[in-house]
């Protein structure tokens, strides 16, 4: 038993390190510029939206928790914390993600192509979507680092990839994943 003890103590501490040496390869990666940096909106609970969803009335969506309001805010600490420039935020339309996007940045503009087309109503809009944002970012200059905060249908068709609710997902130029950052709620 006092093995099994000494080799958990042992794998805790390496395993803690490692995370602290990723974590800090990633932080350097950001801080270089020239990152694409993805993220998924904050804790909001349930899935989809209601019927009566309205894109102008956030009282008719599903909205960020007080969670998901904490969790935005250790977004931004993450950012301002480890010196991380952005040149700009970019927000879905839906009221999670402007949300995230003011608690953890302040300022940001909304691209209809960040939208959710995770319901029947918008499914349609994929497609279009998708080529607005390829041709979005061939006019990014590519020095800087550009945030968007959207939804996991977008994330997961862009990068293919699926992230949880606030995750912080970080591509190179060419949408190959480098890595990735969860934040809890």
């Amino acid at each position: 038993m006092k093995i099994f003890k000494f080799l958990l103590i042992i794998f805790i501490t390496i395993s803690s390190a490692v995370k602290a040496d990723l974590n800090q390869t990633l932080i350097n990666e950001l801080q270089k510029g020239g990152k694409l940096i993805f993220i998924r909106h904050a804790y909001a609970p349930g899935g989809g939206d209601p019927d009566n969803f309205d894109i102008n009335d956030c009282t008719t969506q599903r909205n960020l928790s007080d969670s998901g309001r904490v969790q935005s805010q250790k977004i931004g600490n993450f950012f301002k914390k480890n010196k991380i420039l952005i040149r700009k935020v970019y927000s879905s339309e839906w009221c999670r993600c402007k949300e995230t996007a003011s608690i953890a940045f302040k300022e940001y503009e909304t691209k209809n192509f960040l939208n959710s087309f995770f319901s029947a109503k918008f499914s349609n809009n994929r497609k279009k979507q998708i080529i607005d944002f390829d041709k979005f970012i061939r006019t990014w200059d590519k020095d800087q680092n550009l945030v968007f905060v959207t939804h996991y249908v977008v994330i997961s068709e862009i990068l293919n990839y699926a992230p949880s609710s606030g995750e912080i997902v970080i591509s190179d130029k060419s949408l190959k994943v480098i890595d990735t950052l969860e934040i809890e709620y």
